[in-house]
C-alpha cells in the first residue's frame, strides 16, 4: 500500500498559509465574543 498524503477538504482559500487563516479565524472569533458581550 501506498502512502497517502493528507488531503485538506477545500482548496479554495482566500489566505497562502494555513497559519494565517487560523489567526484570522481567531480573531473573527473574538470579535464575535466581543459584541456578544457588548449587547447583552
Amino acid at each position: 500500500m501506498s502512502e497517502q498524503k493528507f488531503e485538506r477538504g477545500t482548496n479554495l482559500s482566500i489566505f497562502v498559509s494555513d497559519r494565517r487563516e487560523d489567526i484570522a479565524a481567531l480573531i473573527f472569533a473574538f470579535a464575535i465574543a466581543f459584541g456578544v458581550l457588548l449587547t447583552s
